[in-house]
């Protein structure tokens, strides 16, 4: 029997990193993971609609470190960078009430160039068009076309899950174009997962983008 793998796990090690990059060596390892799991589920919720293409958080004994990229990082950081000293406050609120050690806090926040060859920002897209009441298949469609555009894409694959258009039964809907060799560990594959919470439900989305092949002289390169 086959395993379904995350695309992104499959290829920790040979073309992708650890999101979170820590070490503990002070017997803080438990206190260390359960703040990175419910700071990382804070922020994507007061994050939501900003276009996050990831999240990453580093640390070290005295600093933490987020690295937070999205397509719009002028809607974070506000005027005069107004909006990132709030959020900055808000984590700290956060951990202060989560009863969590408060280190030094840093943001860094970076543009993502290509929003349509980003999986997460491609999945909040389609949530956005369903949570507006289109009709699923042309939110599909459109969105395919607009990654399909992107010269850096080979291919994009969308799933849909629930009670779509209207019915009274669950049931699954798919759209693919172009390659997505999941199995080919040098394949560059970003995938993300989404809900839109719609009147009859939780809609679930699952997308995967594939960008090309990754060799060791391109990795060498970047």
């Amino acid at each position: 029997m086959s395993k379904v793998v995350h695309p992104y796990a499959h290829r920790l090690g040979t073309l992708r990193d650890w999101r979170h990059r820590w070490f503990a060596d002070d017997g803080k390892y438990q206190e260390y993971l359960k703040a990175d799991i419910l700071l990382r589920e804070y922020l994507q919720k007061e994050l939501r609609g900003m276009y996050i293409g990831g999240l990453e958080i580093e640390r070290n004994q005295k600093t933490l470190r987020i690295v937070i990229k999205t397509s719009r990082p002028g809607v974070i950081i506000g005027r005069s960078g107004e909006g990132s000293v709030k959020l900055r406050n808000k984590i700290v609120a956060f951990l202060t009430k989560k009863q969590l050690a408060v280190p030094e806090i840093k943001l860094d926040i970076e543009e993502i160039r290509s929003p349509e060859s980003s999986a997460a920002i491609v999945a909040y897209m389609v949530a956005e068009g369903l949570e507006k009441r289109m009709p699923f298949r042309r939110v599909l469609k459109q969105t395919i076309e607009k990654v399909m555009a992107n010269r850096e894409v080979k291919g994009v694959r969308i799933a849909l899950g629930g009670m779509l258009g209207g019915g009274s039964m669950a049931r699954k809907e798919e759209l693919k174009k172009g390659r997505i060799p999941l199995q080919t560990l040098r394949s560059d594959i970003d995938y993300a997962r989404e809900r839109a919470n719609l009147p009859l439900g939780v809609t679930g989305i699952k997308v995967w983008i594939y960008r090309g092949e990754v060799f060791a002289g391109d990795k060498k390169d970047k």
